[in-house]
């Protein structure tokens, strides 16, 4: 399981960073419509003034369809999400991407184990920046009160 999750992971950072996201930010020449009464979207509130056909193509093909896919749980998806945005560094996409991930079920150990592994994959500078940005989350999330994890077997407490 893990071997499967661990390729995912390696392919969906093989796409971002060969530039398959990019064909999206070209199509972006018409406002989608809003429907009455409805409330806008987080990506419409986020960039549907500049980018609407952005903030469409997020809401339909990535959100709306992509994570809609059932070959992988949300869970999963969040996870991989996460560690992808790590690796690239992208730490505005990463706060709302690892609150997603805590809604979706990954536990904040689950979050700070990926930021570890990734240190040594992805470079210490992207984990050392992921580690403020989970902070942050973790610290804002209603209720939040941090506790250190337990120590593991055969570790002094």
């Amino acid at each position: 399981m893990m071997k499967h999750i661990a390729r995912t992971i390696l392919a969906a950072v093989s796409i971002l960073l060969a530039g398959g996201l990019t064909t999206m930010a070209h199509a972006q020449t018409e406002t989608p419509a809003i429907t009455a009464g409805k409330q806008p979207s987080r990506a419409q509130q986020l960039m549907g003034d500049i980018a609407p056909k952005l903030a469409e193509l997020t809401d339909d093909v990535l959100f709306g369809d992509v994570w809609e896919r059932p070959g992988l749980a949300k869970r999963d998806r969040s996870l991989i999400t996460v560690a992808a945005l790590i690796a690239l560094n992208r730490p505005e996409q990463l706060r709302s991407h690892i609150a997603l991930a805590r809604r979706n079920g990954v536990t904040e150990t689950e979050i700070v184990e990926t930021i570890t592994q990734l240190a040594f994959y992805a470079g210490w500078p992207n984990a050392i920046s992921a580690v403020g940005v989970a902070r942050d989350v973790f610290n804002a999330a209603p209720g939040a009160t941090r506790q250190p994890d337990p120590p593991a077997p055969g570790q002094p407490e």
